[in-house]
């Protein structure tokens, strides 16, 4: 078994360099000298060659620090198979009939006790698993596991990783829904741009008065009940969203929940509003907050006013 690493630290990374460092300290021990070597300057020419030779590739990041993943990709389409983090693409794409994975896909800092737990199931994967099943040959000679395993990766993952699918999803996604909105916003003259500078200005010179008032909760079996008072100082109740929020568990997304709006509010200040709704008992009552975000069908919350009022 042969390990190739290879790797490029930024001139500010010390702690980048001091890695390397260690890699090349240990490589100069006779022991390791003869299974082990590290490839400087480390570039796109350089991976080119990586790729098209690796058997195995074995990315090795701190979750959450894996940008993409694009170097495991390119292994694809060579018949490399992955070992890595379950992080960036891995995360996505990883199966056991496709490659190989440790971490646990949580994030745990630089706490040196999961570093050495991840370094453990690094060196089992590779003792117990991927060297057995390189070297498990027929009669032929033939590895047919493993050759099972590199169709596998190379049928199902090289046309869903791949720049196509790239161009494909940004076009799809992103460009097209781009294109469309400025063309939406530039008809009737720009009637509709016009608008949303009227509302985006109006929301910014009274979103600092926005208030929350008195806040009463109701619980039962079914549900918990919210129902809250808000400030709206003038503002059309119709450019906001009032909505109660709460924190994702369990890598859940967050919740939440548009809050409807009474047709006439309980307090008698005409610059009131009274908004509630009910929610499931899956949650504590605690988990939830009432908050104000802009609404506009025209626009993209929060990337184009990133605007928010917590209830405190």
């Amino acid at each position: 078994m042969q390990l190739i690493i290879a790797g490029k630290a930024h001139p500010a990374d010390r702690a980048g360099q001091d890695l390397i460092r260690q890699w090349i300290d240990f490589i100069r021990h006779p022991v390791a000298r003869r299974h082990v070597i590290f490839l400087s300057d480390y570039d796109m020419s350089l991976t080119e060659h990586l790729v098209q030779g690796s058997d195995v590739w074995v990315n090795t990041p701190r979750r959450p620090w894996e940008a993409s993943g694009t170097s495991g990709m390119k292994v694809l389409v060579n018949g490399g198979i992955n070992l890595s983090e379950l992080d960036g693409w891995w995360a996505e794409a990883y199966t056991p009939e496709v490659g190989w994975a440790i971490g646990d896909g949580q994030e745990h800092g630089d706490d040196p006790a999961w570093d050495a737990n991840e370094a453990e199931q690094l060196y089992n994967v590779l003792e117990n698993e991927v060297v057995p099943e390189f070297y498990d040959r027929n009669e032929q000679g033939i590895p047919t596991k493993w050759l099972a395993r590199m169709r596998a990766s190379m049928s199902r993952l090289t046309p869903q990783y791949s720049a196509a699918r790239t161009v494909r999803e940004y076009t799809e996604q992103h460009y097209l829904p781009a294109a469309i909105a400025f063309h939406n916003r530039s008809t009737l003259g720009g009637t509709v741009g016009t608008n949303i500078v009227h509302w985006e200005r109006a929301l910014r010179e009274k979103w600092s008065s926005l208030a929350f008032g008195e806040l009463r909760i109701s619980s039962n079996s079914d549900g918990h009940h919210f129902e809250i008072d808000v400030y709206l100082d003038g503002l059309d109740p119709n450019s906001v969203r009032v909505e109660l929020y709460a924190d994702g568990v369990n890598g859940e997304s967050p919740v939440r929940q548009e809050m409807n709006r009474f047709d006439a509010s309980k307090s008698s200040e005409p610059d009131w509003a009274t908004y509630q709704v009910t929610v499931t008992a899956m949650r504590p009552v605690a988990d939830f907050t009432p908050r104000i975000v802009p609404k506009h069908e025209s626009v993209n919350v929060p990337l184009e006013l990133d605007l928010i009022r917590w209830q405190r």
